[in-house]
């Protein structure tokens, strides 16, 4: 079985990569996984049918016509297709909505599972302290411990904060993108190895992990149902 894995940015592949590949090891069954960032969200076109502009690069922009690729390989592949982003400050249901559209219409044949981080993916590693202080022991854990699970406070601002110093924090903050990307790829790429599935706190984090547990188990229920298609 291939497990394709698309998501917003780099920032968010650490962290799939450590959670989705721990998970895949305690199965019986054997898996390829691809991990395919984009720059950024993007925008749905207004007719997903037609292909995406040549200079579109973000998630929503390029999702409909992969999906269709996808879909294509229904004949030869079991896929199972993960999608994970960020809500920002928008409303995780109607993103779940238009996101379970999309791969109902354009690539039915395949097992999907939709992550929501919410407010920033950066809300999974606040969920587990004990990984953060592991990656980066001076880390600050009276400022950890005023964060509400998965509120939208400015997630990776307060991140920063934590792991690096308010001082350090302001600069970053003055700098923005792309300077801030680079600094949110190393944090995940720090902690990542040290987050544990069973303890993390983020709500929109469990939610994904439990959907592609069970959404996993169904699909190899399929796959030997069918004969072990590849």
């Amino acid at each position: 079985m291939l497990i394709e894995v698309l998501s917003e940015d780099r920032s968010a592949i650490p962290v799939l990569e450590h959670f989705l590949g721990e998970e895949v090891k305690r199965r019986k069954q054997k898996y390829g996984m691809n991990f395919r960032p984009h720059r950024g969200i993007g925008r749905l076109a207004d007719d997903p049918h037609c292909p995406p502009a040549i200079n579109k690069t973000g998630l929503y922009d390029l999702l409909p016509a992969k999906l269709r690729a996808y879909e294509k390989l229904s004949k030869k592949f079991n896929i199972l297709l993960v999608v994970v982003h960020d809500a920002d400050e928008k409303d995780e249901d109607s993103f779940y909505q238009q996101l379970e559209y999309l791969f109902r219409t354009f690539s039915p044949s395949h097992f999907f599972v939709i992550g929501i981080a919410v407010e920033e993916v950066e809300a999974w590693l606040l969920g587990d302290f004990q990984a953060i202080q592991k990656a980066y022991p001076t880390a600050d854990k009276k400022m950890w411990q005023t964060y509400r699970q998965d509120s939208v406070c400015g997630t990776w601002e307060l991140l920063a904060r934590i792991v690096e110093g308010k001082k350090r924090a302001k600069e970053l903050i003055r700098l923005g993108y792309p300077a801030v990307g680079i600094y949110k790829s190393e944090w995940a790429k720090n902690i990542a190895p040290y987050l544990v599935a069973e303890r993390n706190r983020s709500p929109s984090f469990r939610k994904f992990f439990t959907r592609f547990r069970n959404i996993l188990s169904l699909a190899e229920e399929r796959q030997n149902d069918s004969g072990g298609v590849s």
